[in-house]
């Protein structure tokens, strides 16, 4: 994993407050966002950062691994 489990709850809690803001900050501009529309959109954010999360670092599906002992 790219983040620790603690860090991945915490961007995860901290998403949620700015999409309520968000939800604001457009209807000034005069987009409305519904409730529903709101979670949908937490929700999309959420599962790309625990995507991105679990997903391996080098990109090519390898996981990278530090050698333990020495060589």
């Amino acid at each position: 994993m790219r983040i620790s489990k603690a860090g991945l709850l915490v961007v995860a809690a901290i998403v949620i407050p700015i999409v309520v803001e968000l939800r604001t900050a457009l209807s000034w501009f005069g987009i409305e966002l519904s409730v529903l529309e709101g979670v949908a959109l937490a929700i999309a954010i959420v599962l790309a950062i625990v995507v991105w999360a679990v997903w391996p670092s080098d990109g090519n599906g390898n996981a990278e691994t530090e050698p333990t002992g020495p060589e």
